[in-house]
Order: structure tokens, then sequence, then C-alpha cells
């Protein structure tokens, strides 16, 4: 196995941008306390803390992948596309990303009114306190709220009760397309990943399909190891990887001390011969400044 592949890189997590409850300079305080060497802040349709993100992981002393997570919808799925080491700046990249947070709002009053419907009021008004950004509240947010409510024991719970299809909370939202996410990542000058492909659920056709799509719009890697990827996951999207000629890559999909069963820095290695998504971006990376010479 070589060098570059067992570098310690945690390319997925998110912050209070989003829907994680750390900050960018607290995450990236925790990452190179946990042995991270590179590191990635792939908040949910965003990229405003890029900016913090990469002057955090320079102060503490990491190298730095710009990093993004967009919401896309492929065969009547919510599926999630990373994008990595892009212009942070790119106008369409900005312009396309918030085209799609916009159906947030309507979509968090709608999943409000069903809670309503069901006796949990003011559930919208709740959910606002955990959110950095009012553009991006999501489920976890709602999650958060009827957790503290004691309405359920944790966030498990609230989804599997109310916020996944056909429940109470549960609704449906059109994200941009497959082939606007990917396109707006490599004309911003990076790479598209699809983030953790086992939690699709997928029939073996529909993945094979998603795939096969996903690179014929340009996408050129999908993350083997991640936080919610069994052993034997691994080894089949290795497989996968392989096949259809992807590089891999690796993140924790960290969102909070409190919440993620996975904490940045603790995955495995990637597996086999694969070609790391890190070594195509070498010349995007954002490396930590050398430490100054003693005396």
């Amino acid at each position: 196995m070589s060098a570059t592949q067992i570098l310690n890189a945690d390319l997925h997590c998110h912050s209070v941008v989003s829907d994680g409850t750390l900050t960018p300079e607290a995450l990236a305080v925790r990452a190179k306390a946990n042995g991270v060497e590179l590191w990635s802040l792939t908040d949910h349709d965003e990229i405003s803390g890029q900016s913090r993100a990469l002057a955090a992981a320079h102060a503490a002393g990491l190298h730095y992948l710009t990093g993004t997570e967009i919401s896309v919808t492929f065969a009547n799925v919510t599926v999630h596309i990373v994008g990595l080491g892009f212009d942070h700046l790119d106008p369409a990249l900005h312009s396309g990303l918030h085209a799609t947070r916009g159906g947030r709002s309507n979509r968090a009053m709608e999943m409000a009114e069903g809670l309503a419907a069901v006796g949990i009021k003011g559930s919208y008004e709740g959910s606002l306190k955990y959110v950095g950004n009012p553009e991006l509240i999501s489920r976890t947010h709602f999650a958060r709220f009827l957790v503290e409510t004691g309405v359920c024991k944790d966030t498990p719970e609230v989804f599997r009760k109310y916020l996944t299809d056909g429940k109470p909370g549960f609704v449906p939202h059109r994200w941009a397309s497959l082939k606007d996410a990917v396109r707006w990542i490599a004309d911003a000058g990076g790479i598209a990943v699809i983030a953790h492909p086992a939690r699709y659920r997928y029939t073996p056709t529909e993945e094979y399909a998603l795939f096969s799509e996903f690179k014929a719009h340009g996408g050129r890697a999908i993350e083997v190891v991640t936080g919610s990827h069994s052993p034997a996951e691994y080894v089949k999207y290795a497989d996968m990887a392989t096949e259809f000629g992807f590089a891999a890559s690796r993140g924790s999909d960290f969102h909070s001390p409190d919440e993620s069963h996975t904490d940045l820095g603790s995955l495995p290695p990637l597996p086999g011969a694969l070609t790391p998504v890190w070594a195509l971006l070498a010349d995007r990376i954002h490396y930590a400044p050398a430490p100054a010479a003693a005396g």
C-alpha cells in the first residue's frame, strides 16, 4: 500500500454553516488532534464557510481541499455529490448552490405542518434555533428540536418515526440534477464524488445506472471508505471503483461529537490498489505553511 493511500485524509464533514454543530475552526482543531493530514469541509449546498475552513486548516497545520456536498435527485431518491478541489469563488457554482438551497424553507414549513397535524407544534420555529444559516434548514435541525423537547430520545428515533418516507414530517424535495451538480463542480476546476453510495438502497440495476450516468457527465470518484459504510461495503465499492475507473475518496461524514458514530480521522485506509482522489487533486491542495524554523 502506497504512502499516498495511507494518508489520513478526511474529505467529508459538516459545520454550523449547514447541519453540523461545530464551527469550521473547531473542526480544524479536532481534525488535527485526531491525526488528519488532509482535510475538507463539505457543508450541504453551501461554500460560504470555505475561507474560514482554509484559514483554520492552515492555522492548525493541515493541508486543505475546498469542498461541498450537493443534493441531487436521481431515480426519485436524494443522492449526495461531494465536490472537492474547486475554486470556491466561482460565480456559476455559487449561483447553482443558491438555487439548490432555495427550496429548503418551503419544504421545512411543509414538514412543520405535517408534524403539527400529529400534535407536534412549533417545530419550524424550534428548529431554527439550531440553524446557523436559515437557507439550509433540514431534517437534522428538526430532529434536534424533537430530541430537545423530549418527543424522541435521539435523532435516529426521530427519523424512524417522523422524517422518512411515509411518516408525518417527511416532505420530498427535488434538488439539482446529477448533470448540473457534476458540471458546476467540474467547471469550477474540481472533482465530483458520489458520497456514501451504500446509503441509497438502490437495486443493483439502479445503482449501475447511477454510476454510469455519473461517469457520463464527468464524475470521477466515489466514496469507498466513509462513516456509514461497513467493512464489507468498503470492499464492494472498491471493486466498483475499479470496474468504473473511478478514483476513491475517504471521509467520516462527521456532524457532531454527540451524534456522529465516526469521528474525524478515525477511518481505515483505502483498500487495495485504488487511486485516491487526492492524487488527482495535488495541484488543487492548499498546502499548510511550513513550520517556522526555530531560533
